[in-house]
């Protein structure tokens, strides 16, 4: 996220869910709604912490944290549109600068990846999303979105999680 280097800690996340043949998942970083699809397991993804010195522009996982608890029932939405459920994320990509990482899964399957667009570190406004950051939703068959589950990984390597059923999160 553009912090100077300092000594960091790895760690490699796994799914903790079996591989779901039915599970669907999209293309990394849409510019237009991706299509739910099958993909095969993707490897474990290796996550860094960050330096957790508060900026002030709420980049680190020590400023967001406490936002991210207190709007957790905002993290996704459900939107039918134009023949189509949109899975959208804009809650979390709203404070993406103290993540390190985002999975998602639809109807139980497979955890898998949703990158995140880059900070822009160096603007009064970090997590700002601008038209080169992709969009903050994911398209599926209408009517097929019947539960959600989100996991975060925050930059000091931290975890938060939450499911999601349809009512829950349906927009009107």
């Amino acid at each position: 996220t553009g912090r100077p280097e300092t000594n960091r800690t790895v760690i490699t996340a796994t799914p903790n869910r079996p591989k779901s043949p039915d599970s669907p998942a999209t293309p990394a970083k849409p510019k237009a709604p991706a299509t739910a699809t099958t993909k095969p397991a993707a490897p474990a993804k290796t996550y860094v912490a960050e330096p957790q010195v508060p900026t002030g522009k709420f980049t680190t996982a020590t400023e967001i944290k406490p936002i991210m608890a207190a709007t957790q029932a905002s993290w996704v939405a459900v939107r039918e549109f134009n023949g189509q459920d949109l899975v959208y994320v804009t809650q979390i990509m709203a404070w993406r600068c103290g993540l390190a990482g985002l999975q998602f899964a639809v109807n139980g399957g497979e955890l898998v990846d949703w990158p995140l667009p880059t900070c822009h570190i160096d603007t009064a406004a970090p997590n700002a999303l601008t038209g080169d950051d992709g969009l903050p939703y994911r398209a599926f068959a209408l009517g097929s979105v019947q539960s959600v589950q989100v996991k975060l990984i925050y930059d000091d390597l931290t975890e938060a999680s939450a499911s999601f059923e349809r009512k829950q999160v349906l927009m009107p």
